[in-house]
């Protein structure tokens, strides 16, 4: 994760916490005393009852709101806690980024006393439904699916985890990859690209087309009628998954 010392600049900017996403982590967390945050970035959906963030990246780190939980910079690979350390271990579209997921959710287990909460996605659904992926990028699909750990070895490693379904609403105030999929013309911004790691390590040159042809699609109105479905739902489900596992 020590690439978000590079693209996490903007983070503080387009991933503000979603409130309604924020409510299904906290209520999975149930009544945890104290939680650690594990892949914290910039502390989003900590509760209040956070006692240690967990983040390999200074910028990131820099930019955690002032009051909030004390951070150590480490990866979730080694984390610098000892056993059963809280109530709850929570990890919040991270484990993707980590080079050895099995190694990192045996470490969750290891410092969670009670109960191991993680938000991440089903790459299957997510290429499926989502149409900016199916349609426009599917270079940036393809990243993707080198480093998604399919949903199913997560909840095995997690000790046979239960899975909730995580509807993306359709403003969304976090914006990661799928968060704008009622705003099409927001991929067309640069900074939002930035703030989703998918488009921002496929890299400019590789999207062009696709961007191009959305905008395309957009200035001439094939967009919205080929998706005119989309615009009266409220939230959809692209396939993010919360697993929550109790130890």
């Amino acid at each position: 994760m020590a690439v978000y010392d590079t693209l996490g600049g903007t983070y503080g900017r387009t991933r503000r916490p979603d409130a309604r996403i924020a409510a299904r982590i906290h209520a999975a967390l149930a009544d945890a005393v104290d939680v650690i945050n594990v892949g914290a970035g910039t502390g989003s959906y900590e509760p209040p009852g956070t006692v240690l963030a967990v983040e390999p990246s200074g910028v990131m780190v820099g930019q955690r709101p002032p009051g909030a939980a004390p951070a150590v910079r480490a990866v979730a690979e080694r984390l610098p806690v000892r056993d059963d350390a809280a109530d709850a271990v929570m990890a919040v579209l991270t484990v993707h980024h980590w080079t050895d997921p099995e190694a990192g959710l045996a470490e969750l287990r290891r410092v969670a006393r009670r109960r191991v909460v993680v938000l991440t996605w089903d790459q299957s659904i997510y290429r499926e439904r989502f149409w900016l992926v199916r349609e426009y990028l599917p270079q940036a699909a393809a990243f993707d699916d080198s480093r998604a750990v399919p949903i199913e070895r997560l909840a095995a490693l997690l000790g046979g985890a239960r899975q909730e379904i995580v509807p993306v609403p359709h403003d969304c105030t976090d914006g990661f990859s799928a968060a704008y999929w009622r705003r099409p013309h927001a991929y067309l911004d640069p900074q939002v690209r930035a703030g989703i790691s998918m488009l921002a390590q496929s890299g400019e040159d590789a999207l062009a087309p696709g961007l191009a042809a959305l905008e395309d699609d957009l200035a001439t109105g094939r967009w919205h009628e080929r998706h005119a479905d989309l615009l009266a739902l409220d939230a959809i489900d692209v396939g993010y998954r919360l697993l929550v596992a109790d130890v």
